[in-house]
């Protein structure tokens, strides 16, 4: 069911919520967050909806979805409220900012905030330079952003490595982005190649996309974690697509075709090995993002290393 305000207020949409929830019997106890999502334009507060109402059958919460892409000339507020089918296990409120009110995003979720609960603020289709200094992520406990859905496809690779070596210059305990999230499959299979019985690694080659901030990512992990050069490739390719750990006895390779969801292992002397290797949807990296609301200090290490490869 959606239910469409116009010209209102946040504290008559929390009202109107608060009587919706009456009406249809919607219990509120259960939420476990607020997650306040930050959208720029129509496309992207869909997109981010449809992914958050799946993530909210693991974690129910209540979603305020702000629209930061259509501003339009006069001051005012529209707004949606949306329970049922259309908002999965959660309850979503979708604001319309007008004028001078997409300035005042913090005074807006305010009256809709769930009392005693922990703040998420999720960035889709924009990444704020320095996403705790934004007037919800001064609010939240946890910081999400998604560089990938910022990039265009006008947009240098240059410009989205400066976005990301700028996350990684204003980082604050609680930020994260989902590109950490994508590459966890990744650390699983190296972490698990590592654990077998190997001459000393000498170095890491990682192979992928320069726009795509997973890659940089991958790489400044194992140099964290390892201490070995790791030399970053840029490709052609969406997705990492090749990583090789070079062993004294030779390497061992990770290939992973563009459009595939298999990886052949090669190992000296031995015959390939196939595995499992599906790049990650939003919504599984929005998952288990939320599962933790401390701070990450394995990504933090990450992307600190990270910066030095761009």
């Amino acid at each position: 069911m959606i239910i469409t305000l116009t010209d209102t207020t946040s504290s008559q949409v929390a009202s109107r919520l608060v009587v919706v929830r009456e009406e249809g019997g919607v219990v509120a106890l259960g939420r476990v967050l607020t997650l306040v999502v930050l959208a720029r334009g129509r496309e992207n507060v869909e997109r981010a909806i449809a992914v958050t109402n799946v993530a909210s059958r693991e974690h129910p919460s209540r979603v305020i979805v702000i629209n930061t892409g259509e501003c339009g000339d006069d001051d005012g507020l529209d707004a949606e409220i949306r329970v049922g089918g259309d908002a999965g296990a959660s309850e979503v409120v979708v604001l319309h900012p007008r004028g001078a009110a997409v300035a005042d995003q913090d005074t807006l979720v305010t009256p809709l905030l769930l009392p005693d609960t922990p703040i998420v603020a999720f960035w889709v289709g924009a990444t704020p330079g320095n996403p705790s200094a934004e007037p919800v992520g001064r609010m939240a406990q946890r910081r999400i952003t998604d560089l990938i859905s910022a990039i265009t496809d006008t947009e240098s690779s240059h410009a989205a490595r400066e976005s990301f070596a700028a996350l990684a210059r204003n980082y604050r305990p609680g930020d994260t982005d989902l590109s950490w999230a994508r590459i966890t499959t990744w650390r699983a299979l190296i972490a698990a190649e590592l654990d077998l019985t190997h001459t000393d690694l000498t170095s890491i080659d990682v192979y992928g996309a320069p726009d795509r901030p997973s890659m940089y990512l991958l790489g400044g992990w194992l140099r964290s974690r390892l201490g070995v050069p790791v030399h970053v490739h840029e490709s052609s390719r969406i997705h990492i697509t090749e990583l090789a750990l070079n062993f004294a006895d030779g390497p061992v390779r990770f290939l992973r075709p563009e459009g595939s969801s298999v990886a052949t292992i090669r190992r000296p002397g031995q015959p390939d090995q196939r595995t499992n290797l599906p790049p990650r949807t939003d919504t599984d990296c929005l998952m288990e993002e939320l599962r933790r609301l401390d701070a990450d200090e394995t990504y933090a290490s990450a992307l600190a290393h990270a910066v030095r490869s761009l």
